[in-house]
């Protein structure tokens, strides 16, 4: 089939047949996706692990400054999704949404190697995002047929593919960033972003063909929703606002964390010669962490056998906003250190801090999504899945407001804020799931 008829607007709904599978008995189009949305991703985290560093080192941006434009920055890449998804569905369609928002994505990285187009290039990479990352993973879904089981596996291979290129980005982007000048990183997050584009459209011909759209002026009809549709309504608007305090906390990695990372952490290694680790790295311990507790965490659910009610969803959800509070915890004990010392501190107290952060995502994230999926009525199933992002939004632009004030505050006060915010949706998330206990 032709790219031209691949792209068409009339193109019917259809499934993979998964024949001719090459990645572990599941259909082709699952490796191009896998493959677009690892190089989309290092290119993105290539850009966010540079950012605060370039802005307070090379534009000599204060840090209050550069916190506040990092936060708007995220936020604003977390908000465009849930538009990308409404212009992916009504006028674009899947494919030329990708295509459109991985160029943008590309642009805005070369742009970035020009201090002057700051601003437009952080928004290309923003607005390329929202339209990049709802279709593309519509996508993975729509290779398989309803009911088919390899669907759940084939999202934790994409998934997979979102932390790998996570974890490749910051060592190879920021390396070059410290050691050639942030302009070769931008420039390499850049090509990451071609990889991926080059990929994708070389093999359209493996993904699903583009279902037939709905007419753009007749939006679903809320007045048709059930009593148990407002009932998960409600439900869903509680976990909103759970994520929303978890994100305020989480965001802080990027943020005010990479900044602890290059002042106050003793970065060097004496087993090698002294080296000093470069502060970038430390933003490739969460992808890293995920990748390899996910396989551990995924047998462990199965033993358990308890099923997957709201009440078991929540209690984990809860659990894990538990654990991420520790990662606060660890902090709070690294700024006591780090005021005792008056020095940089031991690196134990951040790998700490990623371990307990990334082990409560691992409890919070994954089991959301699914929850948004499960709850979410099928007449407004892709608005829901914008207000994920939509709390994603508001967490990042709160967590930039609070990194603003980051050595204004004491240190322990500052992490403390953060657990305390964890601690509130652990709770909320603890009775939601007492509410819901058969």
């Amino acid at each position: 089939m032709a790219d031209g008829d691949r792209l068409s607007d009339d193109m019917p709904v259809a499934s993979a047949t998964g024949e001719g599978s090459t990645l572990f008995g599941h259909p082709r189009g699952l490796t191009v996706l896998f493959l677009t949305q690892m190089w989309a991703e290092f290119s993105y985290f290539g850009l966010q692990a540079m950012l605060v560093y370039y802005m307070t080192g090379d534009l000599g941006f204060s840090q209050t400054k550069s916190s506040l434009i990092y936060g708007t920055y995220g936020a604003t890449a977390f908000l465009s999704p849930f538009f990308g998804g409404i212009i992916a569905d009504r006028w674009l369609g899947r494919a030329k949404s990708v295509i459109a928002g991985g160029a943008l994505m590309m642009a805005g990285h070369f742009a970035m190697a020009f201090e002057p187009l700051l601003f437009p290039a952080l928004a290309l990479v923003a607005i390329g995002n929202g339209l990049f990352i709802p279709p593309l993973a519509v996508q993975v879904g729509s290779l398989y047929r309803d009911g088919d089981p390899r669907q759940a596996q084939g999202f934790s291979a994409y998934y997979m593919g979102i932390n790998l290129g996570g974890l490749s980005a910051p060592l190879i982007c920021g390396s070059l960033g410290e050691m050639l000048g942030w302009h070769w990183g931008f420039a390499a997050a850049g090509i990451g972003m071609a990889i991926g584009l080059v990929i994708y459209t070389r093999y359209l011909s493996l993904l699903p063909p583009e279902p037939a759209r709905p007419n753009a002026s007749a939006p679903g009809d809320p007045k048709v929703l059930s009593a148990i549709d407002w009932r998960n309504l409600r439900i869903l608007g509680v976990l909103i606002v759970t994520i929303i305090l978890f994100r305020v906390a989480y965001e802080q990695s990027g943020n005010v964390i990479a900044l602890w990372v290059e002042h106050q952490t003793d970065r060097t290694v004496s087993l090698f010669g002294g080296m000093e680790v470069p502060a970038t790295w430390f933003q490739s311990i969460n992808p890293a962490l995920i990748i390899i507790l996910t396989p551990f965490l995924m047998r462990h659910w199965q033993r358990r056998n308890k099923g997957d009610s709201l009440a078991v969803l929540f209690g984990r959800m809860s659990v894990g906003c538990l654990i991420s509070s520790l990662s606060m915890a660890v902090m709070i004990g690294g700024a006591i250190a780090y005021a005792s010392a008056g020095q940089p501190v031991s690196m134990i107290w951040v790998l700490g801090y990623f371990v307990m952060l990334t082990l409560g995502e691992l409890f919070v994230i994954p089991v959301g999504l699914s929850l948004i999926g499960r709850l979410s009525p099928v007449q407004i199933a892709a608005m829901l899945m914008g207000a994920w992002y939509l709390a994603k939004f508001v967490g990042s632009m709160l967590a930039g407001i609070m990194g603003a004030y980051w050595g204004v505050i004491p240190a322990t006060v500052f992490f403390g804020i953060g657990m305390a915010a964890l601690l509130l949706a652990a709770a909320i998330l603890a009775i939601m799931s007492r509410v819901h206990a058969d």
